[in-house]
């Protein structure tokens, strides 16, 4: 079977929209025949999780491989960098105590 994307879902219609002076009503269009043709507007959520479905097939995953070499690139610049901060903070904390020493 194959797949649908979002483009093959149909678009409703603009008398299938909510009508916000007839609360709990949908469909309010034209004409009672249009009613059975735009059941779906009933549950607007259906059509929002049939859209995030949608959106979600057209992801494309990293694979595990992937997944682990940019975890191991991640960690290694959380290391050097952590590495560079305690230097600089080092190199920081000589100076000062050399500048605030220089009196006595």
């Amino acid at each position: 079977m194959p797949r649908r994307v979002a483009r093959d879902l149909p678009v409703p219609r603009r008398d299938c929209f909510w009508d916000s002076r007839r609360p709990g009503v949908a469909c309010a269009g034209p004409t009672e025949a249009a009613r059975p043709r735009c059941e779906d507007a009933r549950w607007p959520t259906r059509s929002t999780i049939q859209e995030v479905r949608a959106e979600a097939a057209k992801v494309t995953w990293p694979s595990r491989k992937e997944t682990l070499i940019t975890t191991g690139m991640v960690l290694l610049m959380v290391v050097v960098a952590s590495l560079f901060f305690v230097s600089v903070d080092q190199i920081l904390l000589f100076v000062i105590n050399l500048v605030l020493n220089v009196g006595r």
